[in-house]
């Protein structure tokens, strides 16, 4: 299995790739079969994905990255909050990808900030963004607030919870359904024979 984690911690070292380094770890414990892991730092793709904005093409670097997150079995993303939201790089990785990439894949969401009351953001900002884009989102998802790693045990707790789960959603993962686009000609023509 392959298994991608986007992270968009902006320092280094930062506590959203503290946390990615759990939720990886987790993952890979709860997997029961080798996970090849590649681990995408957005603060290293900041100026080829304002680039690919501008001018429509994507660097090598950012190709690179986009095709980790396409050839994953299964994906988890990290970003800060800021503001009561995702941050601005992270929501800017996942507008230049191809909107079918997600389609479909098991993914998990976690999220970094200063405080516990800005952890409804997963919920209300990062679960709609990847239902939107047709991920299978796993049920548990991580906020770890400053005073959360002083207080290790809840965590620990959260992030073992949400890695057995995105390992289940690989394991079981259906093999993506090729759909056929039903011109609108052949359901005028389907109703024109049942009328």
């Amino acid at each position: 299995m392959k298994l991608a984690a986007v992270t968009a911690g902006l320092t280094q070292p930062s506590a959203t790739r503290l946390l990615t380094d759990r939720l990886v770890e987790a993952t890979v414990r709860e997997a029961g079969e080798p996970v090849e892991v590649q681990v995408v730092e957005l603060r290293d793709l900041a100026t080829d994905i304002a680039h690919n904005f501008v001018t429509g093409f994507a660097g090598k670097a950012l190709r690179a990255a986009q095709e980790t997150v396409t050839a994953a079995d299964g994906l988890i993303a990290v970003t800060p909050i800021f503001t009561a939201s995702y941050s601005g790089l992270f929501k800017s990785f996942f507008d230049v990808l191809d909107p079918e990439t997600l389609h479909g894949k098991p993914t998990l969401i976690a999220a970094t900030g200063g405080t516990p009351r800005h952890s409804l953001a997963l919920e209300h900002a990062l679960r709609p963004m990847f239902a939107y884009l047709h991920a299978i989102v796993a049920p548990t998802s991580v906020y770890a607030a400053a005073e959360d790693w002083g207080n290790d045990e809840g965590l620990a707790e959260r992030v073992g919870r949400a890695g057995a789960e995105l390992a289940g959603l690989m394991r079981h993962r259906a093999p993506a359904k090729e759909e056929r686009l039903v011109p609108f000609a052949e359901h005028l023509a389907a109703l024109s024979r049942d009328a």
